[in-house]
């Protein structure tokens, strides 16, 4: 993907997933309904992202409670298929699910911390393996519950790709060996689980991931994979209050023209507060409304066809002259030659 990854960061999407495992599993909400990012207004944005400590916190909580090993089917079980959004369906889309497998790698971006989980995919000509690596800051148990939940998704969305139950050679697990693993058996399929390995991963046939992928559609992948960059760069992390008032403005904008006061009355604050606090981070509200117009009207005018009078109304301005003298104050350029060329560097206010 070409848009830079918000890091320490996850999409709203998986933190659903993990919120929805955490009752499953009986964890009492007072322990995390306070967490940033977890707010129903957040939570339930799909451009807002969510602190990846708050959905680490999710996972230790569960294990407190419950077996790791129950915690990663719990978080399966949640991941429902279009739980994640495009990048559910990047792996049935491609050709093969090989060529999906790395799609959705190389997107992941769009749904989980890139600093934290990688995916390695080696073959040997007759096998293929999918290693999965956490280096996220958590506790041992809780680690173990998000590798092998990372696995069992990968897992569903093969089985989605080729249309029936696959079932891995096998499955190596980075954990030491738990007293019971029914769990594990029902996300992988299989009892041929080995704990105590070097790394996380799933082997398969290679023939069951180099065979032609019966739902997939010729250039579906590549608009599945420039929706999910699109999505992530137009996302916003929530790593502080002014995150929480960026993405409360972003919602009132999508919504109609936002005001000082229909913002604030979405954070619970007064505006004087609202401002108040816009001035301790060195902003304004015109500032961050001037910033928020011009992160739509370029994303409109590059991304899309749209003549310039439609996005000028689409976004918030008066007329095309008055989109045109913005453009230029921003870009020191036309709508045309932003739409033409390579992105300009914005100029400084």
């Amino acid at each position: 993907m070409t848009a830079p990854p918000h890091r320490n960061t996850t999409s709203s999407g998986l933190a659903r997933v993990y919120v929805a495992a955490a009752r499953l599993l009986h964890v009492p909400p007072k322990g995390y309904v306070g967490l940033l990012g977890l707010a129903p207004e957040h939570l339930n944005d799909d451009l807002c992202r969510t602190p990846t400590s708050t959905v680490v916190r999710l996972a230790e909580l569960a294990t407190a409670r419950a077996p790791w090993t129950m915690l990663s089917l719990a978080l399966a079980k949640e991941s429902r298929f279009g739980a994640l959004g495009a990048w559910d369906y990047l792996v049935p889309s491609a050709p093969t699910p090989l060529e999906g497998l790395r799609d959705a790698s190389a997107c992941f971006a769009s749904v989980g911390d890139p600093s934290t989980d990688a995916l390695g995919i080696s073959e040997d000509g007759r096998q293929i393996t999918v290693g999965h690596v956490n280096q996220a800051d958590v506790a041992y148990e809780a680690g173990n519950a998000i590798s092998a939940y990372a696995l069992g998704v990968y897992l569903q969305r093969l089985s989605s790709a080729v249309q029936r139950d696959l079932v891995p050679l096998r499955v190596t697990l980075a954990a030491e060996t738990p007293r019971r693993h029914d769990s594990l058996i029902e996300l992988f399929g299989t009892r041929a689980i080995e704990f105590e390995a070097p790394v996380s991963s799933l082997t398969f046939l290679a023939s069951d991931l180099e065979s032609a992928n019966p739902a997939a559609q010729p250039g579906l992948s590549a608009v599945l994979k420039r929706h999910a960059e699109q999505t992530l760069a137009a996302s916003v992390p929530l790593y502080d209050w002014l995150d929480l008032f960026r993405a409360a403005l972003a919602s009132a904008y999508e919504e109609s023209t936002p005001t000082l006061a229909a913002v604030a009355r979405r954070m619970a604050a007064g505006t004087r507060t609202v401002q108040r606090r816009l001035e301790e981070h060195g902003t304004t509200w015109n500032g961050e409304l001037d910033s928020l117009r011009r992160s739509h009207v370029t994303r409109l005018l590059r991304g899309t066809g749209l003549g310039v009078d439609r996005v000028a109304a689409r976004t918030g301005y008066a007329d095309a002259r008055t989109l045109r003298r913005a453009v230029k104050r921003w870009y020191g350029t036309t709508p045309a030659a932003l739409r033409r060329g390579p992105l300009p560097r914005a100029r400084q206010p």
